[in-house]
């Protein structure tokens, strides 16, 4: 889904970006609910960035990729952490592409997306190619998205891909006490 976001491009530095895991939900610009095999996802696009809630029969988790005041939590390489039943992996890297090679590749990204059932692209006001773009699918029991950022102002693209499981229990209850991040829910 391709939409056109109203309202000032906030996070305009690659370098602004910090993520956050755990965080209640923060206001959308625009919004897509995905079911993936027993998961509900609701990708999340804000004024600055995405947010990523996640759903299952066993949990509950929330990412936060954006410019978040007071955030002393810049955007890491990568995170692997197992709170309660999850096991999450969240890896990101920065392209600097040239004007040319960037504007290629914000087209295909846009394509890539923007027609995806389980695909979420907002087009900042100003350029074609100042977008946060969300695709989310399940793979292998796991579920996964990816995420592009684009700051054609500096040609920056920062990629991020997640994958979010249940880790198997063995030994030890199925509804083990939560840390902060992804939690279990008693049903």
């Amino acid at each position: 889904m391709l939409t056109t976001l109203n309202t000032a491009y906030t996070d305009t530095r690659a370098a602004d970006l910090a993520w956050a895991l755990g965080r209640e939900p923060l206001p959308a610009l625009a919004t897509l609910e995905v079911e993936l095999e027993g998961a509900a996802l609701q990708l999340r696009l804000l004024g600055a960035s995405h947010q990523v809630l996640l759903e299952e029969e066993r949990g509950l988790c929330s990412e936060t990729v954006a410019c978040i005041p007071g955030s002393r939590t810049p955007l890491p390489l990568g995170v692997a952490k197992r709170v309660g039943d999850w096991e999450y992996e969240f890896a990101a890297r920065v392209e600097v592409l040239s004007p040319d090679a960037f504007a290629g590749r914000a087209q295909e990204l846009l394509a890539l997306v923007a027609d995806h059932p389980h695909g979420l692209v907002g087009v900042f006001p100003g350029s074609p190619y100042a977008f946060t773009a969300l695709l989310a699918q399940r793979t292998d029991g796991q579920v996964t998205w990816r995420t592009w950022h684009a700051y054609p102002q500096e040609g920056h693209l920062v990629a991020t891909r997640t994958r979010v499981g249940v880790r198997a229990a063995a030994g030890r209850p199925a509804r083990a006490p939560a840390g902060p991040g992804c939690a279990p829910i008693n049903l």
